[in-house]
């Protein structure tokens, strides 16, 4: 089982990736892969043709991809939100999410990080 990759959105930090990556896991910032600017339906595909996962502070217009892609029968590899929270709690719920699933566990899944306190 491979491990989970992360797409950051535009509303995390770019630190964040970052951390992440110094930590071993793959995380990619929006910014890194010039994507700033695109509609959160383009950003959710975009991971999902990649195999990542998405995280996300945008909650509501996630929840309702999550819901549409089920509808429509796509797939992708999980879209995580969190409310915005210091960096610290968001780095620790972060990495407790990523060490407590796999990138198929999360594929096709709704994480709320709140979940990871």
């Amino acid at each position: 089982m491979a491990g989970p990759s992360l797409y950051l959105d535009e509303d995390v930090r770019v630190l964040l990736a970052e951390v992440l990556r110094s930590r071993g896991y793959q995380a990619t910032h929006v910014l890194e892969v010039k994507r700033t600017g695109k509609s959160d339906a383009e950003q959710l595909a975009y991971a999902a043709k990649n195999g990542m996962a998405v995280l996300t502070h945008n909650i509501r217009d996630y929840v309702v991809l999550h819901k549409a892609y089920q509808a429509a029968g796509k797939n992708h590899f999980g879209i995580i939100v969190s409310e915005q929270v210091p960096f610290n709690d968001l780095l620790k719920r972060t990495l407790k999410c990523l060490s407590a699933n796999s990138k198929e566990s999360l594929s096709n899944s709704l994480i709320w990080l709140q979940d990871y306190k």
